[in-house]
């Protein structure tokens, strides 16, 4: 049996298409506004420190993501005056 092989351009490709999902996800339950970029920004900021994770733990933080979780982000962004 081969194992298949990806590479990096694909793996972006395809963790640009779930974060995509998530936010249509999150828009179907009415916050209209959320992008896949939106998405991605929330959940790679765990891993400024700890680095890059294992791509199964990528992509469980990604479907895992709550709403509750983005909405607590994005509060927490603007008490810092991060610009979103």
């Amino acid at each position: 049996m081969e194992s298949e092989q990806w590479n990096h351009d694909e793996i972006s490709e395809e963790i640009e298409a779930m974060c995509r999902s998530k936010a249509e996800e999150f828009r179907l339950l009415g916050y209209e506004y959320v992008t896949g970029k939106d998405i991605w920004n929330c959940i790679s900021r765990h891993y400024v420190k700890e680095g890059t994770p294992p791509l199964h733990k990528l992509v469980n933080d990604i479907y895992s993501l709550k709403v509750n979780s983005y909405m607590n982000y994005l509060t927490i962004a603007a008490y810092r005056g991060i610009n979103l």
